[in-house]
């Protein structure tokens, strides 16, 4: 019994020692460790609306040169592929058929004047005697009709010498307007017939204004109308300037004038789910460096987003689910915040999700994730919006368009914005 009671008490004295050695032996769990991560602050800012579309050029009136009296061609008279002021001949038709036509029509007139003169004549003469009961009713009567048809006949002879005239002076085909010529189709000694296919002589195109074509889409066009109808998207103070379109030639050079926007199409292609819109490009020195059917690309300016949220789109993180921003809460511990948006160039403007003055993660966010705690080493950032350089002139041409945004984020400057592809490249200021 008293074997049993000394072994319990070693048992238990043990057991007490082994607690007490185990607690003085367990290391404190040591507190979690913060991170340094570059953050920047959510901006609000103007915003330019950078689109850009393919476009082709037209001529703001395509016209065929047709003849309008038939014979022989005499002569070209114009430089094929010139520009002619309207009025100036281009073509000879032979007129001797035509001038002997004016002088018949000429010769008929002279006979109708006659005519008349005589059928007045009789007519005082029928009426004087009517007057005194010295004539029949019959033989007045023939006098009064006598004149008119007299009168009748000598409009149709003037409208045979107008006739006349006028096809005389269709021998000479002139340009409608002003513009660029074509090829002559027709050759010198062909038979022209104003009726047949040798009626086409040529084709003119008007350069001043020149017309820009292109498509925007009609889900583009609904956003850009309705965020236009909240306030959203300005042109200019109080939506008073024009909505302008730049033009990139295929050699990717920008053409140094820009164009109005004077026309958006009242109904959707249901070919390509868009909008035809048009703009005019004022050309009064007929420069050839564009061309009517030539292909160039467009881009939409003088239209901004107002105080649109933006961030780096290095500060937002794609993922099939959509894509999310890394939040520094006030406890500097980040929050993976699912945004919505639109990528412009290295821009991300903010639709949803984030309010201006947000502190989030600038980048690296595949290293990061919810829950961490962080030490964030603000990062300065602005973006310079684009401007309209010089007035309109006297032409009323608009002034030349020149892009001058720039991303700065504290000690790295993101170089201009190129007008062609919107893409933006890093320069490190070491």
């Amino acid at each position: 019994m008293k074997f049993l009671k000394g072994f319990l008490i070693f048992i238990f004295s043990a057991v007490i020692v082994f607690a007490v050695s185990s607690c003085g032996s367990k290391k404190p769990t040591p507190a979690a460790i913060a991170f340094p991560v570059n953050a920047v602050k959510v901006l609000k800012t103007d915003l330019p609306f950078d689109m850009q579309y393919p476009a082709q050029l037209a001529g703001s009136l395509e016209i065929q040169i047709r003849a309008q009296v038939g014979g022989i061609l005499k002569a070209v008279m114009y430089r094929e592929g010139s520009y002619v002021k309207r009025g100036t001949q281009l073509f000879k038709i032979d007129q001797e058929p035509y001038k002997i036509a004016l002088e018949k029509a000429q010769a008929s007139l002279a006979q109708a004047q006659s005519a008349v003169i005589q059928a007045k004549n009789d007519f005082k003469r029928m009426d004087y005697l009517h007057k005194r009961d010295s004539i029949s009713q019959k033989d007045y009567d023939d006098s009064v009709s006598a004149l008119a048809f007299a009168q009748a006949n000598l409009k149709a002879a003037q409208a045979e010498v107008n006739n006349a005239k006028m096809n005389l002076r269709y021998t000479k085909v002139e340009a409608p307007i002003s513009g660029l010529t074509g090829l002559s189709v027709q050759s010198i000694g062909s038979l022209i017939s104003p009726a047949g296919d040798t009626g086409l002589l040529t084709t003119m195109v008007q350069t001043n204004p020149m017309f820009i074509n292109f498509s925007m889409p009609s889900n583009q066009f609904v956003t850009l109308a309705r965020y236009f109808a909240k306030g959203k998207i300005v042109t200019g103070d109080k939506n008073t300037a024009p909505v302008l379109v730049q033009i990139v030639l295929p050699d990717s050079s920008i053409y140094p004038q820009t164009a109005r926007i004077i026309f958006f199409d009242n109904t959707t292609d249901p070919n390509t789910s868009s909008i035809m819109v048009r703009a005019a490009l004022p050309n009064p020195q007929h420069q050839r460096l564009l061309i009517p059917g030539q292909f160039v690309r467009v881009n939409l300016l003088g239209v901004s987003y107002k105080d649109a949220l933006v961030v780096p789109v290095s500060a937002i993180l794609q993922t099939p689910g959509g894509d999310l921003a890394y939040v520094v809460n006030k406890d500097n511990v980040l929050e993976a915040q699912p945004v919505t948006g639109q990528r412009r160039g290295d821009v991300y403007m903010i639709e949803s999700g984030l309010n201006e003055g947000d502190t989030i993660v600038l980048d690296g966010l595949i290293k990061v994730k919810a829950g961490q705690k962080v030490i964030p080493i603000m990062k300065e950032f602005a973006v310079q919006v684009a401007t309209l350089k010089g007035p309109a002139t006297a032409d009323n041409i608009p002034g030349s368009y020149e892009r001058q945004t720039e991303v700065v984020i504290k000690d790295v400057a993101v170089s201009k914005l190129p007008l062609v592809s919107g893409s933006v490249s890093e320069s490190v200021n070491k």
